[in-house]
């Protein structure tokens, strides 16, 4: 693992410490949320069409940088790599959302309903589900750099993802909710898409094409993404200190809710990038395709979920906070998933038809879009 280690070190501060800048969020919304009230419930009162708006620019300043990476030209090569697409495509979209909405139905639903605030049920099942219908569109960059995985499989299916999202994620995310028995509010849940997908997604395609088409282009690329990462850091600290602020309250008088919402979300990573990496092998895709493949099907959208969580059902919801736990335990859970697949690389070559990986990937070759 020694190879791990090393391009670990080459993750930024942020990525490498993620799990640590949500707990001293966490502590530092719950001390301000119960000395000032007063502002934060101001900040809650400031939206339009139940969009909050303090919120929707937090979002973009996080998102942004993460969509100026994505080239949506890459999806003219879906079709090498097809087998590990049409995996991923089948874990994300016919597997994830459904096999969460079951987990949060089973342990939320049932299992942990007796230590669970009975009001809050519903929307903690929300949230659960509106975070699995959002596949990863950024930290999967860092996953597939930690693994050797292909460059350019990664970068047309996030692409491919990011497109397929701006048209499934509504229906799919109103029809779970809709079995739930929970009320949908699907105006704001197709404003929240255009809002939160739709014009992120223009603005960036144009201003990347804008930026590549002058002279350096790639260069000046690189340069404005790199600029923009300390605002994404800091819009996406702040939407949780805002979240916390709001859910302190509960935390300290019932923080085994934590605990209880993570488990559907550890049982979804662990069975979804499961079926995703051995699907792939059954299919005889390329070891450095398969992790990918595997990590994409098992992480989140989060900036999304919890954007969305908020305009649905406010932010004292347990929506909101469903979806920040599976912040809390994105980072630790997904680099665990990036030891297993890469310690198991020998065993998942020995099947037959399987490309070795100095084949399938010589050199290494990372595409400009990862940096």
């Amino acid at each position: 693992m020694s190879s791990v280690k090393k391009k670990n070190s080459e993750m930024s501060l942020f990525e490498r410490y993620l799990t640590l800048w949500v707990m001293l969020c966490i502590l530092a919304g719950i001390g301000l949320g119960h000395l000032f009230p007063d502002i934060f419930q101001t900040i809650g009162r400031i939206e339009a069409a139940h969009i909050n708006l303090p919120v929707a620019i937090l979002v973009w300043l996080m998102i942004i940088p993460m969509l100026l990476k994505i080239d949506l030209k890459a999806l003219k090569g879906v079709r090498q790599h097809w087998r590990g697409v049409g995996v991923t495509l089948f874990v994300n979209w016919c597997i994830k959302p459904f096999s969460m909405a079951l987990l949060a139905w089973l342990c939320i639903g049932y299992l942990f309903r007796p230590w669970l605030p009975a009001e809050q049920i519903d929307s903690y099942i929300a949230g659960l589900i509106i975070l699995a219908a959002a596949p990863c569109t950024a930290m999967v960059f860092v996953w597939s750099h930690l693994m050797r995985g292909e460059p350019h499989f990664t970068l047309s299916q996030v692409a491919l993802n990011d497109v397929i999202m701006v048209f499934a994620f509504a229906p799919i995310v109103g029809s779970l909710l809709g079995l739930s028995d929970i009320r949908v509010p699907w105006d704001t849940l197709l404003l929240s898409v255009l809002i939160y997908i739709v014009i992120p997604l223009i603005i960036t395609s144009l201003w990347r094409n804008a930026l590549l088409k002058r002279q350096h282009g790639f260069a000046r690329l690189a340069h404005v993404i790199k600029r923009m990462q300390p605002l994404s850091l800091v819009a996406l600290l702040a939407t949780l200190v805002l979240l916390f602020g709001f859910q302190g309250e509960q935390i300290i008088t019932q923080p085994l809710i934590i605990a209880l919402l993570a488990i559907p979300i550890l049982i979804q990573v662990f069975l979804n990038s499961g079926v995703a990496y051995i699907l792939n092998r059954l299919v005889r895709s390329p070891h450095c395709v398969a992790g990918p493949s595997a990590l994409i099907g098992a992480s989140n959208f989060f900036e999304l979920a919890v954007a969305t969580a908020i305009a649905l059902f406010g932010f004292e919801s347990g929506a909101a906070l469903a979806t920040v736990v599976g912040v809390l335990i994105e980072v630790p859970v997904m680099l665990l998933a990036v030891r297993v697949v890469n310690q198991s690389r020998d065993w998942y070559e020995r099947r037959s038809g399987v490309v070795p990986h100095e084949v399938c990937c010589a050199g290494d070759v990372h595409v400009h879009a990862q940096h």
